[in-house]
């Protein structure tokens, strides 16, 4: 480390032990080979460098922020430079590199819509008044209980641990049909054992049976999408980091879901953990890959504790390890905590994101099925998505297709918030419509103004849309987007222009910075739009052409999928009249 120079400041006693219980010192002095030749290529400069981000996270919750000693003594430590690993932790929103002047809890408050819609800017000021800690936040994942809050704690000698007192109810509890939310609300998430007691593990031992070039080909031949948004063919994925050759492959499960609107990872993983870790594992047999990682919000803190209850109870059954299941194969997993970056979100920031730098998009080609985790072959999947690969391994591709459509075979899982009955987590087969989809959940409340269908990077349609079947194909067709699954409903008495106000901020506070199209485009943006607020409502044509001309600019030259669909809320709430529509004079 004779190339690295840090600072004089040195980290404090309480510092230095959440350092030590993050890579000892003994473990900093060697990289053994086998950890070298595993992180391969550009990480074998960095070896420990992945474990930056756990240690942010470490320093953060031991005195609520990372202090110059503590940043130098994490940078040297992993063999940082401290100029990079200061970039590394002021990219995040949960991360603090100045003192606050206090060592209490913070209390994140949702500021989007739906949390909006229901009474963030009381529940903040209550909070206030009673002395917290308060700071405003994007989404946190809890729409379907909004208004929302997270509290990130401080590591006090005074804290009592609290109780785990959730009281959970799926509102399609008990219904025939269900198969990713079978499960939930019916399974122990704490026990192995209640898990295989519904079936769990089965799909495992078939896996085993059946081989990998089996197990590809079902998921093919049964048509599963992703449901992260992109929708791509997860059979085609998977055989193309199979077909790679080298020892060195990744399994990552996206679960940092932090689309304005989407909670449908939040309660997989909370209520049915072993099926994500189960399905992880299948996809790791099945590719050849014999890591897994699984990286989640870090807003989720009892998803985060479930997981890693189930990773340690399948690790000690035989079910992860050297020999998987007694098939001789090798797959284990490791989780990552996020730090409120919804640009890791992007498969590739993601990755950047785990190997320890800035969370930012990197350039494709090259895809991450061969230059993927650390420069590696990788099948990154949302949890959704793996979930759905149990029932076509036990089940076969047939049963699977036995619902939806020909394109969008299967179910979906959509997130409902805002003006609606009930609120929460539904599965319906593909080919739904979107009014059976909100009759399912207690119907509009109020008189229906919109539906946000996507979330923030969706787009607005009208009441004239509940007969829209909510498919992949009829959605592209009525130039719409299913997204994550989000659906947010909207009454005549939203101020819409306030939505689409923060829908802007929202992408202009999360843009990365790295490319100029979407730093200044998202910029300009919400400008434009604030400036239509301030004005009576009403837009000159010549600033709606700007609106539309910055987003064609964003979408045509914006490294990633952010800067893509910045624009797409926006436009289609002017298309529809939800905006701009005033009688002020600008």
């Amino acid at each position: 480390m004779a190339d690295l120079h840090f600072g004089t400041e040195q980290p404090t006693a309480a510092e230095q032990a959440a350092i030590d219980a993050v890579v000892a010192p003994d473990d900093a002095a060697t990289v053994s080979e086998s950890e070298r030749l595993a992180r391969g290529g550009r990480a074998r400069r960095h070896a420990r460098r992945h474990l930056l981000l756990p240690m942010l996270h470490a320093l953060q919750h031991r005195i609520g922020w990372i202090s110059p000693g503590g940043l130098n003594g994490a940078a040297e430590r992993l063999g940082v430079p401290p100029a990079e690993a200061y970039g590394v932790a002021t990219f995040y929103e949960m991360f603090r590199t100045t003192d606050p002047g206090h060592r209490d809890d913070v209390v994140h408050v949702c500021v989007d819509p739906a949390c909006a819609l229901a009474g963030a800017d009381d529940l903040q000021a209550s909070l206030a008044g009673g002395g917290a800690r308060v700071h405003p936040s994007p989404c946190l994942g809890q729409c379907d209980r909004a208004p929302a809050r997270f509290i990130q704690g401080v590591d006090r000698p005074d804290r009592v641990p609290a109780d785990d007192d959730e009281v959970f109810r799926l509102p399609q509890a008990g219904e025939p049909g269900l198969r990713v939310l079978g499960r939930v609300g019916e399974v122990d998430p704490t026990s192995l054992d209640s898990y295989r007691a519904h079936r769990g593990y089965r799909a495992l031992q078939r896996a085993v049976e059946k081989g990998p070039d089996a197990v590809i080909e079902a998921i093919r031949a049964a048509g599963l999408s992703g449901r992260g948004g992109a929708a791509f063919p997860t059979g085609v994925k998977w055989r193309a980091v199979a077909d790679e050759l080298g020892p060195d492959k990744h399994v990552v499960a996206n679960c940092d879901e932090s689309e304005p609107g989407t909670f449908k990872d939040r309660i997989l993983c909370e209520h049915d953990p072993f099926a994500l870790i189960e399905s992880m594992t299948i996809a790791g047999l099945a590719t050849g890959a014999p890591h897994g990682w699984i990286y989640i919000r870090g807003e989720y803190p009892r998803a985060t504790a479930r997981l890693e209850g189930a990773i340690a109870a399948a690790r000690a059954a035989g079910l992860l390890g050297d020999d998987v299941a007694g098939s001789g194969l090798r797959f284990d997993i490791e989780l990552r905590r996020g730090a409120g970056a919804y640009i890791c979100g992007e498969e590739t920031a993601l990755f950047n994101s785990i190997e320890g730098f800035r969370g930012e998009p990197r350039n494709k080609p090259p895809f991450p099925t061969t230059h993927g985790l650390f420069g590696q072959p990788t099948a990154i999947n949302n949890p959704e998505t793996l979930v759905n690969v149990l029932d076509i391994v036990n089940d076969g591709p047939e049963a699977y297709r036995s619902v939806g459509t020909e394109q969008s075979p299967g179910t979906r899982l959509f997130c409902l918030s805002g003006r609606v009955g009930a609120p929460g987590l539904y599965e319906v087969p593909f080919g739904t419509t979107l009014g059976e989809l909100l009759d399912r959940a207690g119907g509009p409340v109020g008189r229906l103004a919109a539906v946000l269908l996507g979330g923030a990077a969706g787009v607005f349609v009208g009441p004239e849309s509940l007969d829209l079947r909510l498919t992949l194909e009829d959605a592209r067709a009525a130039g719409a987007t299913l997204g994550s699954g989000v659906v947010t409903v909207f009454d005549d008495t939203a101020d819409m222009e306030a939505v689409v106000v923060r829908i802007a901020e929202f992408f202009r506070d999360e843009s990365c910075g790295q490319c100029v199209p979407c730093r200044v485009g998202t910029q300009r943006q919400y400008e434009v739009l604030v400036e239509l607020q301030a004005t009576g409502g009403s837009m000159r044509p010549k600033r709606a052409d700007l609106v539309h001309d910055m987003a064609r600019a964003m979408a045509d030259a914006s490294i990633c999928g952010l800067g893509h669909t910045a624009a797409s809320a926006v436009r289609s709430a002017l298309a529809l009249g939800l905006i701009g529509q005033g009688d002020g004079n600008t």
